[in-house]
């Protein structure tokens, strides 16, 4: 395996041996992935960000689980294995590797070459993001507890993607960090020979560029909603609020829908909206608008303009807890307008990413609002976190969408 660089890092790991109180402790012993810095009692060194911190219960001091510290984050301990003692080596996260890649089996039996093969804490790799893109692997890292175990890693997830080149993201804490002497968007495996690689998702053409899209470059998250809502938009005038790079609007327009519009604030993003399209054979007109999507939609109310299908999913409202009331008001809004924007008969489709509004809570947002019109509704479909999203733990749930079929 020929890398195009060696991984340097000014870190040297330690071993520590770890006591926690007892919130932490329980938490420890109920799988969850996170160690808050104030369930600490005691160290037999001061540690540093990347040393595997050794759990040990009050129970006959048995260690009980393995997770390494990260001193930049309130997260201080990022557990990685839970119950009795196992060596963490190349052998472990060659194991978890595996174990991850087999829960997507059933997704890659589809005609389907991109995929998220780690998703960070629930699949045991706190801060470690793979997403693959046909033969191109995007490993993102949001944490320098991964510098010293990064070259095992990456040669695991080659061998196990069968992918032929590495590219490397960066959280922008990271590229900041004097840690290591990565840099974002850099190639480490392989060759790329172009920064906009093509890939197949459910028999659909897209396009990502894996060096300076968003996050790894795709948002693979929806996949299997925009299949759904392709599959309902045959021969439908269909509008995407918040298209970013044409994901519900691309499945819609393969799936000969009639008329599709992408509503975006980045002009940016709806030139890779249309170029994704045209990557595709369709007979619908593609249509385009870019502006904030709570004033375009109310210009397109105010024109009297209605769609078969309104699908609208924004970005996370609620990054922080202060933000919760204010993120269920937008979500308010939205499911206000984009009802009034569904004809009759229509399809109303809402979703939502943030981790800090509960799926139910949600789903009553969305209720109250179809309940206080004077339209009749009914729901057909609640869907949460496709099969390469696992969900590990409570707080890596984020992703539901609600589909309703307004009937007059």
């Amino acid at each position: 395996m020929h890398f195009t660089r060696t991984f340097s890092t000014t870190n040297t790991s330690q071993r520590i041996a770890v006591k926690l109180n007892a919130n932490g402790e329980r938490s420890v012993m109920q799988k969850h992935p996170w160690v808050f810095s104030d369930s600490i009692i005691k160290t037999n060194k001061d540690p540093q960000t990347g040393d595997l911190a050794i759990i040990f219960g009050k129970n006959k001091n048995k260690i009980i689980g393995f997770g390494l510290f990260d001193l930049a984050s309130p997260i201080r301990i990022k557990m990685i294995h839970h119950g009795d003692p196992i060596a963490i080596d190349a052998t472990f996260f060659n194991q978890k590797i595996a174990e991850a890649f087999s829960k997507r089996s059933s997704l890659l039996k589809t005609n389907t070459n991109s995929y998220r093969l780690l998703f960070g804490e629930n699949d045991g790799f706190p801060g470690l993001i793979a997403d693959v893109y046909a033969t191109v692997l995007v490993v993102k890292i949001y944490s320098e507890i991964w510098l010293n175990y990064l070259q095992n890693i990456l040669e695991s997830l080659i061998s196990t993607s069968n992918c032929k080149t590495v590219v490397i993201r960066l959280s922008r804490s990271l590229e900041q960090s004097k840690a290591h002497d990565l840099k974002d968007g850099e190639v480490v495996y392989g060759v790329l020979e172009k920064e906009v690689v093509q890939f197949v998702e459910h028999g659909v053409q897209f396009s990502a560029n894996v060096i300076h899209g968003h996050k790894t470059g795709y948002f693979l998250d929806h996949r299997l909603n925009r299949k759904q809502v392709g599959a309902w938009s045959r021969g439908k005038t269909v509008l995407d609020v918040f298209s970013y790079a044409g994901g519900f609007s691309v499945h819609a327009l393969a799936n000969q829908a009639k008329e599709v519009t992408s509503l975006d604030i980045s002009k940016q993003a709806l030139e890779m909206a249309v170029a994704n399209g045209k990557l595709n054979t369709y007979s619908g007109k593609h249509k385009t608008i870019a502006g904030d999507a709570f004033a375009a939609m109310k210009q397109l109310i105010k024109d009297k303009t209605t769609f078969d299908v309104v699908v609208i999913d924004p970005p996370s409202f609620a990054k922080q807890q202060s933000e919760i009331d204010l993120a269920k008001k937008k979500y308010a809004q939205l499911a206000t307008l984009g009802l009034e924007l569904t004809a009759p008969n229509g399809l109303l489709v809402l979703a939502s990413c943030s981790s800090r509004i509960l799926a139910q809570t949600f789903f009553d947002i969305n209720a109250q609002v179809l309940r206080e019109s004077n339209r009749n509704y009914k729901v057909i479909l609640k869907t949460e976190h496709d099969t390469d999203h696992p969900v590990g733990f409570p707080e890596g749930a984020y992703l539901k969408c609600g589909y309703y079929r307004i009937e007059k």
